[in-house]
């Protein structure tokens, strides 16, 4: 029995050995952070980021001035009012949390939805590069324990993908 599965692996390396396709692998994060418009993904979302952290530190100063004014009219105002302005302050509160967290979550929607459309315009690039060069499967690089550097593909598809994929549309 032993006989027989060496026998099966051996001729089955020997099989792949004598292929003209091959495997290969490569570096999509590299890809992502790369390419001109991976690039220009990252510099949108930064600038989105930017732009939302701050309006939020605007919010959150007029909130912390609020409540500075509200702490200073405590021994002016009826029981209350002074209530009630602290509900209303909680209630801010509470909204610029909910706000902020959407806000957030927008922009990791974002994220996932312009790096899910890179990838599917890469899905083609690679297939056509694959049958141009006779290549039976590409893996990732984070897959890989080992490879030769002569199997990484990441600057050929880099160069494809600079060449065919100038923008991705983000919202």
């Amino acid at each position: 029995m032993k006989k027989i599965v060496s026998i099966f692996i051996f001729f089955l390396f020997s099989l792949s050995a004598y292929s003209s396709e091959k495997i290969v692998y490569l570096d999509v994060e590299k890809i992502m952070q790369e390419s001109i418009a991976g690039k220009e993904i990252i510099a949108k979302l930064k600038k989105k980021r930017e732009t939302t952290i701050s309006m939020f530190q605007k919010k959150e100063k007029e909130i912390i001035e609020k409540e500075k004014k509200l702490i200073s009219q405590k021994n002016i105002l009826n029981e209350d009012e002074f209530k009630k302005k602290i509900q209303d302050l909680r209630g801010d509160i509470a909204k610029y949390q909910k706000d902020r967290n959407k806000a957030s979550n927008d922009i990791a929607q974002t994220r996932i939805k312009a790096s899910t459309s890179l990838i599917k315009k890469l899905a083609p690039i690679l297939e056509e590069y694959s049958k141009e060069n006779s290549i039976r499967i590409i893996i990732q690089k984070k897959h890989i324990v080992m490879g030769s550097k002569e199997d990484d593909i990441t600057k050929d598809i880099l160069n494809l993908v600079n060449q065919k994929i100038k923008n991705i549309k983000i919202d």
